[in-house]
């Protein structure tokens, strides 16, 4: 018997008398703990053991598989509208984690790859007159991502004011004649449909952040320095609590003279959380806000402000519960801002890969790794860092189809962490992709594949760059953008 590999003949054909790598590993696979006879005993009886004995390998393994994933398909069916809350992080997503729960696992890479979609539909091609805003229009914009049966329905998009001191998170276009100045599109609200919020068992209000496109130059922006999170006007009956500077900025700055920014994103999204609870008040609601690398800092001082401000409480006092899905997170604050937010009851799940070295900033030296006494005594520097939530750290190096001595912008990318996830099953769990989600997928944006999957780096690519030929000559296709701020929003603001 050959060992050969399950890469397709170049002739379009398979010698017969042969198993795959693939089909051995999975025989090594039920070694242990009960022997691969065993489990044939297990599921046919002695007789039938003795009769499938003699059948292919291949054959069992693939019926042992079919009858595993159908359970799995259906368990995660039959619960998701039950459980949603234990998935949303109502017990802090005790024993979820280690080994993964399979339906945790496919709620995590949903939510990941609506925060990847910030990333695929933001024009950041310095030569376009739209860079810095959305390819799409809202109304178009699951559709041209491939991502039609979403389930959601988008309701607003989010724009900062670029006058901050973050340059390498704003693009700007290089050309005189441009959509805005000051504006950059960072992010969307969207809701559940009737028929998706059946199967979520509630209507759910999500919040995406877009995160940087540049590598990694944005970890300099970072001023590295806390300051009170109540100096914006943010809410806070604690002085103590410090979030990073550039962090508030942009998420408190605005500019009046830009019709995209008039509002800050910060009264921008609480006018529409405070709008969609108002227009669903029989409905069973959670919010949850996602992000990746500086978004998923976003998505924490948005939480923040909703649960401080007591957006989520309905009029009949009931209160929504908020959950945040952070994907590649930098600290945001200080060990009071961790303090509070377990204080307000926000479910916070981390998930970054241990080589990247975003999570690690800032705060290099005064962390919550120090131990809690000397954090206390350093709470008051303005460079004393604490992160939040319960973290669920995955490794690039476990994955057979990435390389292991990638730069550092690869190890931070979003596609590979969701390709992390896919194939993450438990600490010590070999590493197998679950949902088969495309690994050609991690490339996309970076040079993170090994060779010999023949997937070539950095593949996608406007088509054009934008050109379209009219009447014989070359020009920019002009874009439709989405009207600017609703003229309500300050009714909205409470």
């Amino acid at each position: 018997m050959a060992l050969i590999s399950t890469r397709p003949h170049p002739h379009g054909f398979q010698p017969q008398n042969h198993v795959s790598l693939s089909v051995i590993r999975l025989r090594f696979k039920y070694r242990g703990p009960e022997r691969w006879d065993q489990l044939v005993a297990r599921r046919h009886g002695t007789a039938g053991a003795m009769s499938k004995s003699n059948e292919s390998l291949p054959s069992i393994i693939t019926e042992v598989e079919k009858e595993k994933e159908a359970k799995q398909k259906t368990t995660t069916d039959r619960e998701l509208a039950r459980c949603w809350p234990e998935i949303h992080g109502e017990d802090d997503w005790a024993g979820l984690l280690d080994p993964m729960d399979p339906l945790l696992k496919n709620e995590l890479i949903r939510y990941g790859e609506m925060a990847q979609a910030c990333y695929d539909a933001f024009d950041f091609n310095p030569y376009s007159k739209y860079c810095g805003s959305c390819r799409f229009t809202r109304h178009e914009f699951f559709d041209r991502l491939d991502m039609a049966n979403t389930g959601y329905d988008m309701i607003r998009y989010l724009y900062a004011t670029s006058n901050i001191n973050l340059p390498n998170f704003f693009k700007k276009s290089r050309w005189p004649k441009v959509w805005s100045k000051n504006a950059n599109w960072i992010g969307y609200i969207a809701v559940s449909d009737d028929e998706m919020s059946k199967k979520l068992g509630r209507r759910d209000i999500t919040i995406a952040w877009r995160g940087t496109v540049t590598r990694l130059e944005w970890v300099a922006d970072m001023m590295d320095f806390l300051r009170p999170i109540s100096s914006d006007k943010i809410p806070s009956p604690d002085p103590r609590v410090r979030v990073e500077s550039g962090f508030l900025d942009l998420y408190t700055d605005k500019d009046e003279s830009c019709k995209y920014c008039k509002y800050s994103v910060r009264n921008q999204i609480l006018t529409t959380v405070n709008k969609l609870i108002e227009k669903y008040p029989n409905d069973e609601l959670s919010i949850t806000i996602t992000g990746h690398s500086l978004g998923a800092a976003l998505a924490l001082l948005s939480a923040y402000d909703i649960l401080e401000t007591g957006t989520n409480v309905r009029n009949d006092t009931r209160a929504v519960p908020i959950c945040v899905f952070s994907f590649a997170g930098p600290r945001v604050g200080n060990l009071r801002f961790n303090e509070r937010l377990d204080l307000l009851g926000l479910k916070v799940l981390r998930v970054f890969n241990v080589h990247d070295i975003v999570p690690k900033s800032p705060g290099l030296i005064f962390n919550e790794k120090v131990h809690p006494r000397f954090l206390k005594m350093a709470e008051k520097l303005p460079w004393s860092y604490s992160h939040v939530g319960v973290e669920l750290a995955l490794d690039h190096k476990n994955s057979p189809f990435l390389k292991h001595d990638a730069d550092l912008a690869s190890a931070h990318n979003m596609e590979a962490h969701l390709h992390l996830l896919d194939g993450y099953h438990g600490r010590g769990e070999r590493f197998v992709l679950a949902n088969g989600r495309d690994y050609a997928l991690v490339n996309k944006d970076c040079d993170f594949l090994t060779d010999e999957y023949e997937i070539p780096p950095f593949w996608r690519q406007d088509h054009n760059k934008g050109m379209v030929r009219n009447k014989g000559h070359w020009s920019q296709q002009e874009r439709h953008l989405d009207d600017d701020l609703p003229s309500d929003i300050q009714l909205h603001l409470k």
